[in-house]
């Protein structure tokens, strides 16, 4: 926080610059070194904490397991060659699924935002859809696509279509008259009305729906795989939990949370470099 300090003086008020203003690049290193450190602290502790549980006998190492011995066991997997195949067959199918509802509910999310006819006729239907949970619609994807990946990655893509459309209608929706009505006084066509204002405008909103979705879609790919499928990180999960194998299944478990979080953060820097003019969400060192 900036430091003031107001003297009074008569009728003069003075302010006295603080260390934001004399060393913005110093503070700011030092707000983000501190952020980062706090970042890394408290997942740090936690993990810490339950070692020292584990080693202490405080919780049953059988059902969950020290750090230690997942960290060893996931090592020993990987080294070997049997974790992969579950981390790409999971992976492709949250890109694939990704990539195509993104697509589908930034099209339709942009037609309904900006025609207020195609938004009347299609809204009511698509809200009754929306509030469906996306797992019941598994059923019907397997009778539509049979075994495979086609039910993975269509329940990825329904449910990452919805966030996207969601977020986008509205950013479109919320793009100021003024900004329409300039661009219509310089005598924009369609696609520079579309190119020039409805794209900048709306752009940063629809990123924050698709960096959600994004981590919808791993969740709802690790719950389809425990239910229908042969591989994959959730198959894994079920399958070693199962089989009383708890170190596996815990492995599992931190390879999602791994995949999630570099997902997310993949989506967060293509729409830092897709949006430069937009302000950051963080890091930024403000009090």
């Amino acid at each position: 926080m900036t430091t003031v300090a107001p003297e009074t003086r008569g009728s003069v008020l003075v302010r006295r610059p603080g260390p934001r203003e004399l060393h913005p690049v110093r503070t700011h290193r030092r707000r983000r070194a501190l952020e980062l450190s706090l970042a890394a602290a408290v997942p740090a502790l936690l993990v810490l904490l339950w070692q020292l549980a584990a080693l202490r006998g405080w919780i049953d190492e059988r059902v969950y397991p020290a750090p230690s011995t997942i960290l060893a066991d996931g090592w020993d997997r990987a080294a070997a060659g049997d974790l992969w195949p579950d981390v790409w067959a999971t992976g492709r199918r949250v890109l694939a699924g990704y990539a195509v509802g993104t697509a589908a509910g930034y099209l339709l999310g942009l037609l309904m935002g900006s025609l207020s006819l195609v938004r009347a006729a299609l809204e009511p239907l698509l809200d009754a859809l929306y509030v469906v949970p996306k797992l019941a619609l598994l059923p019907v994807f397997l009778n539509m696509f049979g075994l495979g990946e086609g039910p993975q990655v269509a329940l990825v893509a329904t449910t990452v279509f919805f966030f996207v459309w969601i977020s986008t209608m509205s950013a479109v929706m919320a793009v100021p008259d003024g900004h329409r009505d300039a661009g219509r006084v310089f005598g924009a066509s369609a696609w520079q009305m579309f190119r020039h204002v409805l794209l900048p405008a709306s752009l940063p909103a629809v990123l924050v729906g698709a960096r959600i979705a994004a981590g919808v879609a791993v969740l709802v790919i690790v719950a389809s795989e425990q239910i229908a499928a042969t591989d994959g990180l959730g198959h894994l999960i079920f399958d070693s939990r199962a089989l009383f194998q708890n170190d596996v299944m815990f492995v599992g478990i931190v390879c999602v949370a791994v995949l999630g979080v570099l997902f997310s953060e993949l989506v967060r820097f293509a729409g830092r470099l897709l949006t430069p003019w937009a302000p950051r969400d963080r890091g930024r060192g403000q009090s």
